[in-house]
């Protein structure tokens, strides 16, 4: 199991940037940011492949990058116009191969974005 380690979480006023990172004991396939609002589900935010190819949640496109560095097995989430809709908890997964069901995760890191 691969440890993943977050950090970056913090409180930002609206329309404000925050930098997610994470740095996983091994490498993986997918790397992907999770988050999850309180009484809602755990959604999806963007994910990237070993290749650099990247897909993002409708909600966060043109506004949230996705990157990873292989060597360093890193992979951060640059968040640009935050909203109060984006606080929540983000968690770090890592899947090994496409095959893949259920990620590794981290222990995630709160986002609070004030109006």
């Amino acid at each position: 199991q691969v440890q993943l380690v977050e950090s970056g979480g913090g409180l930002v006023q609206a329309g404000g940037s925050l930098r997610l990172s994470c740095t996983a004991s091994e490498s993986r396939f997918s790397m992907e940011w999770y988050r999850q609002a309180p009484g809602k589900q755990r959604e999806l935010v963007a994910r990237i492949i070993i290749s650099g190819t990247a897909t993002y949640a409708d909600s966060v496109k043109g506004r949230f990058t996705i990157t990873r560095d292989n060597a360093k097995r890193t992979v951060d989430l640059e968040m640009n116009s935050l909203k109060p809709e984006d606080t929540a908890v983000y968690y770090c997964a890592a899947r090994r191969s496409i095959l893949t069901s259920v990620p590794d995760w981290g222990q995630g890191t709160q986002v609070t974005v004030s109006s």
